[in-house]
């Protein structure tokens, strides 16, 4: 099974004051057991290190990097992939949609992946299944 792993399953996953994170750390010691293919981008990597580091601190980010990123496919975001989620960034037109999930976005496209673990609603509204 293919899953993009988003940021805000990331952050659930590490802090445990997160309302999310009990479904969070079930949802992915069940997919480290199931040996899923956890997909995600170079982008997501950079907002969740920055959120991380802003508000859990640096064993939180030694934490992300050497148990969490290990277990991760990324997926490297080349120019012309940057510019397709920049372009569908200014076509949404949302300032609550991020660059990180547009970037998201394309590659499940892409690589036809349908199931992202994530808590962002927009991952619904653009088709996808999430879990947990």
């Amino acid at each position: 099974m293919n899953v993009f792993v988003d940021t805000s399953a990331l952050y659930a996953v590490l802090d445990a004051d997160d309302q999310n994170h009990q479904p969070a750390k079930q949802t992915w010691m069940d997919l480290i057991t199931q040996e899923a293919d956890l997909v995600s981008a170079n982008y997501v990597l950079l907002e969740t290190l920055a959120l991380v580091q802003h508000r859990l601190g640096m064993d939180a980010v030694r934490t992300l990097q050497e148990d969490v990123v290990p277990m991760l496919r990324i997926e490297w975001v080349t120019e012309a992939r940057h510019g397709i989620g920049v372009a569908a960034l200014l076509t949404a037109s949302s300032r609550k949609l991020s660059l990180a999930d547009c970037i998201g976005f394309e590659i499940m496209r892409r690589q036809g992946i349908k199931i992202a673990f994530a808590f962002d609603r927009h991952f619904l509204q653009q088709g996808f299944v999430t879990i947990p």
